[in-house]
């Protein structure tokens, strides 16, 4: 992802991160030619998912494939996850899971599983996902 300045059109270059503390995470571009500035301010849940997967917000140079560590978890991330001390999920858990969108839902699940286990939860059901959300400061999404 790049972000351009509109009035250049160059490329915003990476000027600071910052965490405030309260789960969130602000990122800020600045405009080599202009020096305009953008900001980027990402929510709890945004700030889990970068972190999980291991990005470094600040100008980093991609791999060639930079999707190959998601691509890796979420194709036929379902099948991967059962077993291997995983929580079980229950119908009604993987109903509610199947209304996230496909792109994010290993991504979702990865996330459950790990709360679980940090828990000791080993069966995932809707009020498992409910406390998990409360728990990540989730539950306006």
């Amino acid at each position: 992802m790049k972000f351009l300045c509109i009035d250049c059109d160059a490329q915003m270059e990476f000027f600071d991160r910052q965490e405030p503390g309260d789960g969130t995470f602000a990122a800020a571009f600045a405009c080599p030619t202009c020096g305009r500035r953008v900001a980027m301010l990402a929510n709890p849940m945004e700030t889990h998912l970068v972190g999980s997967l291991g990005v470094t917000i600040g100008g980093n140079t991609l791999d060639q494939d930079p999707l190959h560590l998601v691509k890796s978890h979420v194709e036929g991330a379902e099948g991967k996850l059962a077993g291997h001390g995983r929580p079980a999920w229950t119908p009604e858990s993987r109903s509610r899971l199947d209304r996230v969108p496909s792109f994010v839902r290993g991504m979702v699940m990865k996330i459950y599983n790990e709360w679980a286990m940090e828990r000791g939860i080993s069966e995932i059901t809707p009020d498992v996902m409910d406390e998990a959300r409360v728990d990540l400061g989730l539950e306006e999404m």
